[in-house]
């Protein structure tokens, strides 16, 4: 989901490569070694995404560029000198300020020279709102492929197309290693503007602390929690109570676009399960998104003026968009409602929710669902 407000839906996303945690200057000698590791976890399809997330990683790691040096440099653009001045102060407050984890990560700066570092293929059949999924060793299933090159992630939207999925491509602008790798700030988030690099920041490094194989929900809704506390703490010690109205205002437009999509997810699901000829199916399916752009025109009239969904909206409407927008933001109150019960205090919050991380997913949800209606 999106971090700091009116993003587009996957300006961040937590991957892992499938790689060594631990890269050297030897580590270009390690990706064959990798490929053949992966041929025999996966099967030879796959050997070609590994292997561009092995090159895309490593092109990222030999690309980095020490922050303190840069700005230091005379040489260094001052906006960007600037910019890499605040990430400093925001990586100071989650490591001081938010006990967050941050070890080497966001000290190096990466120019990835395009508009987005990752492109995520999502699919989904064309009368179903069941996305297709992708199995990976170690991180588990997730509902997205991602590749470093655009042209890459159209060829297999491509294929998928073929096979008769929907399929939509997303830019995606940061990505999580999940503590694999020290992540560098990005070209791509760098000029973000405070609030929405803050957030970002916040919510990556909150990865750090867990993960949980095949529970986005759960590792999303955490990680929004504590983007949500860091950014209502980090706003009181910069004495700006205007944008943390701006950013609330933002949240606020964010939830209703969040709750639209899913009311017309809602709507696909029970058309779909119908017994009616596939014909009719299509039609019906045309006109759900119809009314979908219609009613969200109508919302946008309350938002005085604000416009930052309607690229989304402009662009063509299908199943596997639907699928981008879910309700991975639902434990949040009751993430909320721990760290409320902790009295704010963070350390003891974050050390009960790794507590939670290690129970069978459906202890987990339980006691989740008890915190919520607190």
């Amino acid at each position: 989901m999106p971090v700091g407000g009116d993003n587009t839906p996957h300006d961040h996303i937590a991957i892992m490569t499938e790689i060594q945690k631990n890269v050297s200057s030897k580590y270009i000698l390690h990706i064959s070694a990798v490929a053949t590791m992966l041929i025999a976890l996966t099967g030879c399809a796959s050997i070609a995404f590994y292997t561009q997330a092995v090159h895309g990683q490593y092109n990222m790691l030999i690309s980095r560029q020490p922050i303190d040096a840069m700005i230091a440099d005379p040489d260094t653009p001052r906006d960007l000198k600037n910019s890499l001045n605040l990430a400093m102060g925001i990586r100071t407050f989650a490591i001081e300020t938010l006990k967050l984890p941050g070890q080497d990560s966001y000290r190096t700066y990466v120019d990835v020279k395009q508009p987005y570092v990752v492109w995520a293929v999502f699919a989904a059949p064309p009368f179903s709102i069941q996305p297709k999924t992708w199995c990976y060793p170690v991180v588990g299933c997730a509902a997205y492929r991602g590749y470093f090159s655009k042209q890459d992630a159209e060829n297999y939207a491509g294929q998928l197309k073929n096979q008769g999925y929907d399929v939509y491509i997303s830019g995606v602008k940061a990505y999580s290693t999940l503590g694999w790798f020290d992540d560098p700030v990005l070209s791509t988030f760098i000029d973000q503007g405070k609030t929405r690099l803050a957030a970002l920041m916040f919510h990556e490094l909150a990865h750090r602390i867990f993960y949980v194989k095949d529970d986005t929900t759960f590792n999303e809704s955490f990680a929004e929690a504590v983007e949500q506390e860091g950014l209502r703490r980090w706003f009181i010690a910069e004495n700006d109570p205007t944008a943390y109205s701006r950013y609330l205002s933002a949240q606020n437009r964010q939830k209703q676009f969040v709750q639209l999509i899913m009311k017309y997810r809602r709507k696909l699901e029970f058309l779909y399960a119908g017994e009616i000829p596939l014909q009719e199916k299509k039609h019906q399916k045309e006109k759900l998104f119809n009314q979908l752009r219609a009613e969200y025109r109508s919302m946008k009239k309350k938002w005085n003026g604000f416009s930052g969904y309607d690229e989304w909206f402009n662009n063509d409407l299908n199943n596997a968009k639907l699928i981008t927008i879910a309700a991975y933001n639902d434990l949040v109150p009751a993430f909320l409602n721990i760290l409320k019960a902790e009295e704010g205090d963070l350390q003891h919050f974050y050390a009960l929710c790794r507590e939670l991380a290690e129970k069978p997913k459906e202890e987990r949800v339980t006691l989740l669902n008890q915190y919520s209606v607190k």
